[in-house]
């Protein structure tokens, strides 16, 4: 696979993952002090990336 088109498949994986949990869990982190906010973010997000996103994305996109 390219480098552009795995760095496109990142992208389409963390920028909806990064979107819904920011929309679920905005007002909950709304108390939380700002240098916080993304280490909780990115705690939840690389694991769903990693392991459910990417994989499902580079099967799909797979060249054979």
């Amino acid at each position: 696979m390219s480098r552009h088109r795995q760095a496109f498949l990142v992208w389409a994986a963390v920028l909806p993952t990064l979107t819904v949990l920011q929309l679920v869990l905005g007002g909950a982190l709304a108390d939380v002090p700002p240098l916080l906010r993304p280490p909780i973010m990115a705690t939840l997000a690389v694991p769903v990336v990693v392991y459910l996103l990417m994989p499902a994305l580079a099967k799909r996109f797979a060249r054979d």
